[in-house]
């Protein structure tokens, strides 16, 4: 196992925002304020959202990343790492049964490894292969459940796979690494689970497109460590572990959650090497029903005025590392 000290460990940008708003110098400040705060306590990178676009055109959009990544560098953090983060949507829809429409994800979906290449970072990562958070329904708006979402899931994923397998190997010329995230049921319809991303990928044959696992989706939706640790090990020996999100099932505070850090940890720690990324989405208005949150804001420095007992997005972030640093040594020496 790798040492915790040698562990690289990233935060999610979540925690303040959905969009960079690449083209707002100003709200850039406040990224870079952002950062120098967390680099401060540890953390090595950051995972940066890509906001959607309903423009089919993504050539400026990938300029503006391009200049925000130089901005960066200006400031001083050019040393600092990135991941991103993509979801496809009903627009960009890689499942659609439609050609063009698929056509156009496709592109969409490229242009966001433009942006994670701009951006310098090598993973891109998110539910990128059905839209995220649309539920499919029947000609009579009726929900599609259990056996019938199954049945419905089969010519979506038959109809993704050929674009997932082009983005990989337009991916692969970038040298960015896909990692598909199986998201818990309560969020999108598909993939769920880590078992689930493995029969997806089992027709996708590029190795560049793999897995990302994280934490609060196997807690919410897994079938138990036995089987956690059995899929673990498959997506590692096929070299398709891509990335590992250590997130709260409530997606909250880290330090004080029902993650189960040791069977989830044994198992990442064994087969992974990369990057582990702590992820809090915090109660912003973005979030707020999509995720239906009931509790508070972390108070987000240099935004909101202090609130005794009120913790701040940076506390939160300062005990998360601190959590996980002391959770991997524990189990390295288990």
């Amino acid at each position: 196992m790798t040492h915790f000290s040698e562990r690289e460990i990233y935060f999610s940008f979540f925690m303040f925002t959905a969009d960079l708003q690449p083209n707002d110098r100003a709200y850039t400040k406040e990224i870079v304020a952002h950062m120098r705060a967390l680099t401060a306590f540890g953390y090595a990178g950051f995972d940066l959202p890509i906001a959607p676009t309903a423009t089919l055109d993504h050539r400026s959009e990938v300029q503006s990343y391009v200049n925000l990544r130089q901005a960066l560098d200006d400031a001083g953090l050019e040393d600092v790492r990135f991941t991103t983060n993509v979801a496809a949507t009903r627009t960009f829809d890689p499942s659609s049964p439609y050609a063009e429409q698929r056509a156009i994800g496709l592109s969409y979906l490229k242009s966001r490894v433009d942006i994670t290449r701009a951006l310098r970072a090598s993973i891109m990562a998110g539910p990128i292969v059905l839209p995220y958070g649309v539920f499919p329904v029947t000609d009579f708006n009726q929900p599609v459940w259990s056996d019938a979402l199954q049945e419905w899931l089969e010519p979506r994923y038959r109809n993704a796979r050929p674009v997932i397998e082009e983005l990989g190997e337009y991916a692969a010329s970038q040298g960015v690494l896909v990692a598909i995230e199986p998201v818990d049921h309560w969020e999108t319809p598909a993939p769920n689970m880590v078992r689930d991303a493995i029969r997806f990928l089992d027709g996708v044959r590029s190795p560049q497109v793999g897995v990302c696992i994280d934490s609060a989706h196997v807690v919410l939706g897994s079938d138990g460590p036995a089987a956690f640790t059995e899929d673990v090990r498959h997506v590692a020996n096929a070299d398709r572990l891509h990335y590992v999100h250590i997130s709260a099932p409530d997606r909250g505070a880290v330090h004080d959650s029902w993650i189960p850090w040791k069977p989830f940890l044994c198992p990442i720690l064994a087969s992974y090497g990369g990057p582990l990324l702590v992820e809090v989405f915090n109660a912003i208005p973005v979030f707020l029903n999509s995720l239906r949150l009931t509790r508070r804001k972390f108070l987000i420095p240099g935004e909101d005025t202090p609130v005794p007992g009120r913790p701040d997005a940076y506390a939160i972030a300062r005990e998360a590392i601190a959590t996980l640093r002391r959770e991997i040594v524990e189990v390295s020496s288990s």
